[in-house]
């Protein structure tokens, strides 16, 4: 018995120690493992937020600007220039916004900081350096009384002595500005060729200011534009196409007749300047309210050459989508009467009509700033 019993002990043992060999050893202590310091994105994490699309040029949340030189009163040109935009908008559904930049170097910097939304009227002296400084584009020319062209004019007191340009040597002379076409640049060059040096050179800050300043003695001489004047049936006193075959050689032929000028005085309505039925255009209209007798008080001395008219110009990355848009509004508002209370208003900036330009036309005014070495500052 005692046998037995020790046999299934020792039975007992051994399967005990072949269970303990079988058992699966159990898992050894690890340190924890040190957090990850690269941050994964949980897949359960909302996207980013995209960004929202820039407005449409022309929205209303993205207009285009509509830049005007301020060679007029700026609340002429104000009000004239919403005419235009609410035309254009009619006509395109486009948002535009009338711009009056403080000068005519701000209006080309303007340009060529917003090259995708600007159009602008300048003259031919600040398109040719905005084309030359960031690629803007000529669109339109102004047509005046049938003239693509326009012309300086000097002008003094009419009990002044000064006869001719050499009388000028020494003389105060007042200008706009410095980048104006007529109003400095071209008779710069042209007193430069000619051998004359002005004394002091006052800047009055535009056309009617400076035919102000010598109707009130400031100074010496101005300079502004000078557009023919009409005869009492409504036509120039002379065309463009006698202009160009040289049949124009006297100064006088420039001027109303002698025997009208006691008689210029504003219409009834005060909006146009005549004498005995002679209309004048140029820059001394502009002043008839606060010079009424300024023709009897402020003659014409000469005229300069031919000057290529103001421009319709476009920035250079300017939509070409929209741009045909409006040049196609522009053609077809130049031939309503709305104009008339425009850019074609005779204190705005006188434009009966507008023609297509090509870049060329304007070479003439580059070659005038290369052979001074000219530049907006």
């Amino acid at each position: 018995m005692k046998k037995t019993l020790y046999i299934l002990f020792g039975l007992l043992v051994m399967t005990s120690m072949v269970l303990a060999a079988c058992a699966p050893a159990a898992p050894a202590a690890t340190e924890e493992a040190a957090p990850s310091s690269a941050v994964e994105e949980s897949s359960s994490a909302a996207p980013e937020p995209t960004e929202e699309p820039a407005p449409a040029i022309g929205s209303p949340e993205h207009p285009i600007k509509v830049l005007f030189v301020p060679s007029v009163d700026a609340n002429v040109i104000v009000t004239g220039g919403e005419v235009m935009a609410a035309a254009l908008n009619e006509a395109t559904g486009l948002t535009f916004e009338v711009v009056v930049p403080t000068s005519y170097a701000a209006t080309i910097e303007e340009m060529c900081a917003s090259p995708t939304d600007t159009m602008a009227f300048i003259p031919g002296l600040g398109y040719a350096i905005a084309s030359e400084q960031c690629g803007v584009d000529v669109a339109f020319k102004a047509v005046r009384f049938g003239y693509p062209v326009y012309w300086a004019q000097y002008v003094v007191a009419r009990d002044s002595e000064y006869q001719t340009l050499a009388d000028l040597e020494g003389a105060t002379w007042g200008y706009g500005e410095a980048t104006s076409t007529s109003g400095y640049m071209v008779p710069f060059l042209e007193l430069a060729e000619a051998g004359i040096t002005t004394g002091e050179q006052v800047q009055t800050g535009g056309h009617n200011q400076t035919i102000l300043a010598v109707y009130n003695g400031e100074v010496d001489f101005g300079t502004t534009f000078y557009s023919v004047p009409l005869n009492p049936e409504g036509a120039p006193v002379f065309t463009y196409e006698q202009y160009v075959a040289g049949e124009i050689t006297d100064l006088s032929q420039y001027e109303v007749p002698a025997e009208t000028i006691e008689n210029c005085a504003p219409n009834a309505e005060g909006n146009r300047l005549f004498c005995d039925g002679y209309r004048i255009l140029d820059a001394r209209a502009n002043v008839r309210a606060e010079a009424p007798d300024v023709v009897q008080k402020v003659r014409i001395l000469a005229i300069s050459q031919a000057v290529p008219n103001d421009t319709l110009s476009f920035s250079a990355e300017f939509p070409a989508e929209l741009r045909a848009q409006i040049e196609a509004a522009l053609l077809a508002f130049a031939e309503t009467d709305a104009w008339e209370a425009s850019i074609g208003n005779a204190d705005f900036y006188g434009w009966s009509g507008i023609l297509p330009a090509t870049d060329a036309e304007y070479d003439v005014i580059r070659a005038m700033v290369a052979a001074t070495g000219y530049e907006v500052e």
